[in-house]
């Protein structure tokens, strides 16, 4: 089910935080064409943490690089609060492997992205430090990115991707090649983080547990070219409880049993 736009009376609508408009994208020309995705249409509200999950190749990554303006649609419009997505304008982007620069410290890696969001050199090392505390990672500024571990670099990406105070955060597969637990230990961390910091989050996964875990909305795509299958609200507590009694509640094994069924029927 595709999200229809707010019918209510002009000057009243509220702008969403991204909007995809009966988008398609295909890749390469002729013969060789591949149609990748859509037709899909959908809003993501405000505040909302969005996940996408699918078979291979349904086109997650290709709709994630559409919103954060990498890519342009075949047809159709994407707009990040109104506007056509521009990289590294509108929103944060964490991918599968951090992209850290090996020769700059944690603390650089984080301060070069603040300074090309714009913030003046005398208020970078408080940033620093406010960013890298939120994602875990306190007294770490002057560590070398070898010297930490794989989990630990994908937290620098996510504070790299918050420097700039973008309301919008997406998220590629992050935590696809780390073990289980160090896994759901940033899983956690990425909850709290959009719940505090009431950013507005699109996150790829593979993973059912994963999204049912993060999202307060699922968005199931079907195999290629991917359409929307299943559009579900999760409504789980975000504040109150640890993750084990989360996991352990009968409305997520629910959640769990729809939203995977979804999945395998799609693929």
């Amino acid at each position: 089910m595709s999200t229809a736009p707010d019918a209510g009376a002009a000057g009243t609508a509220t702008v969403a935080a991204v909007s995809v408009r009966d988008v398609a994208h295909v890749y390469g020309r002729g013969g060789s064409a591949v149609r990748a995705l859509g037709p899909i249409s959908l809003d993501v509200p405000a505040g909302e943490f969005l996940v996408l999950v699918g078979p291979s190749g349904c086109g997650k990554s290709t709709l994630l690089r559409l919103i954060a303006g990498f890519d342009r649609p075949t047809s159709g419009a994407v707009t990040v609060r109104g506007e056509v997505p521009e990289p590294g304008r509108q929103s944060g982007v964490v991918f599968q492997q951090p992209r850290l620069f090996p020769w700059h410290t944690v603390g650089d890696n984080v301060g070069l992205a603040l300074r090309y969001a714009g913030v003046p050199r005398a208020e970078r090392p408080a940033r620093v430090a406010e960013l890298l505390d939120r994602v875990g990672l306190s007294g770490t500024a002057g560590r070398r990115v070898w010297e930490i571990s794989g989990g630990q670099q994908q937290r620098v990406a996510m504070a790299r991707a918050l420097a700039g105070d973008r309301d919008l955060l997406l998220l590629d597969e992050p935590f696809a090649a780390l073990d289980a637990l160090t896994r759901e230990r940033l899983q956690e961390d990425l909850r709290r983080v959009g719940h505090e910091t009431g950013s507005t989050s699109v996150f790829v996964t593979h993973s059912v547990d994963e999204a049912v875990f993060l999202a307060t909305r699922i968005v199931v795509l079907s195999r290629r070219p991917g359409v929307v299958t299943l559009d579900l609200p999760v409504d789980l507590p975000r504040t109150g409880l640890d993750p084990d009694e989360l996991r352990g509640l009968p409305e997520y094994a629910a959640l769990r049993a729809e939203t995977g069924a979804a999945v395998r029927a799609a693929a």
